[in-house]
């Protein structure tokens, strides 16, 4: 463990300016970076590279990994599950690999890539962790705007992971995840700074963490609030109260993951109905389309039509 953290200081120590591009062979003058980790004996992998390892997403695809976007001195803008999202200069846009992505327009882009054998073997239950605040404790897709100073010590951050990138040893793959959880911290300690409340986020916002994330896991056979009440050891009017200075009740957060769910059935694949409504936990296909028209205002029918339009 000592020889550990005195390699971890030494890196982080390192400052000397890197700079390591991999021309890929584009029809344009562009000088693409990619830099690519992986493990085989455990399937693990991290890409480091810029907004060419968006290009595969340039029609909407599921990302398939965690991932982070973060802007320079340019915004970017992208389709994230449908909904047009810009992301300003200079932050970081964090992802899961279950949503949609649309790559429309950004450049000189830093990006991030790594799939849950690469960090989340360490998936305990821990803010910092892959299912912690970043992925699961928002309302919203989380954006984190970064100061001149934050963003400062970032790009040492990321020129400390391209030169890892190039050093092949046995313990690589430690050093990596080690980066890539001061990389999370970091990114979660100014994400909680953003709360409107300190107290409020350490309370409310941790509770509203471990509510989405049992929904994320049970949503598709479980829609009442009790049954995660239950799982939290609190009563249904408990967690409801818990939930006053949120903007969202439980059971709205539960319906909303739901719709999610089949919007993204209806948007990406040929199921019908019947079959999307039995996925998400509906024996009824009708009791879908009420809280689906009740949620967006149109039917699912309607939805499917008009997401074909634009796609």
């Amino acid at each position: 463990m000592f020889i550990a953290v005195q390699i971890c200081r030494e890196v982080f120590n390192f400052t000397n300016e890197i700079y390591l591009f991999v021309s890929l062979g584009t029809d344009s003058d562009t000088i693409a970076m990619q830099k690519r980790f992986t493990e085989f004996s455990t399937g693990a992998f991290l890409n480091v590279g810029d907004e060419s390892l968006l290009k595969e997403f340039v029609s909407s695809k599921e990302l398939g990994s965690f991932s982070f976007i973060w802007t320079q001195n340019e915004a970017a803008t992208f389709a994230i599950d449908g909904v047009p999202t810009v992301v300003p200069p200079h932050s970081i846009l964090s992802l899961t690999p279950i949503q949609h992505l649309q790559f429309i327009q950004g450049d000189d882009l830093r990006v991030y890539q790594f799939n849950r054998e690469f960090y989340c073997i360490k998936d305990h239950d821990k803010e910092v962790s892959c299912v912690g605040l970043l992925f699961f404790g928002n309302e919203h897709i989380p954006i984190i705007s970064l100061s001149k100073d934050e963003t400062d010590k970032f790009s040492l951050l990321h020129e400390i992971f391209l030169d890892e990138l190039e050093t092949t040893d046995t313990i690589q793959a430690e050093m990596l995840r080690m980066l890539m959880a001061r990389f999370i911290i970091k990114t979660t300690r100014l994400l909680k700074q953003e709360g409107a409340t300190q107290n409020l986020y350490e309370t409310k916002i941790e509770l509203l963490r471990q509510f989405n994330l049992l929904v994320e896991t049970h949503f598709k056979k479980e829609h009442s609030v009790a049954f995660y009440a239950a799982l939290l050891h609190k009563s249904p009017k408990t967690l409801s109260n818990s939930f006053g200075k949120l903007d969202k009740s439980p059971l709205k957060i539960i319906h909303d993951r739901i719709i999610l769910e089949a919007k993204r059935l209806l948007r990406y694949t040929d199921l019908s109905a019947k079959e999307i409504a039995y996925t998400v936990g509906f024996d009824d296909a009708s009791h879908l389309s009420r809280l689906f028209k009740k949620q967006t205002g149109i039917s699912p029918s309607q939805f499917k039509k008009e997401a074909s339009l634009v796609a």
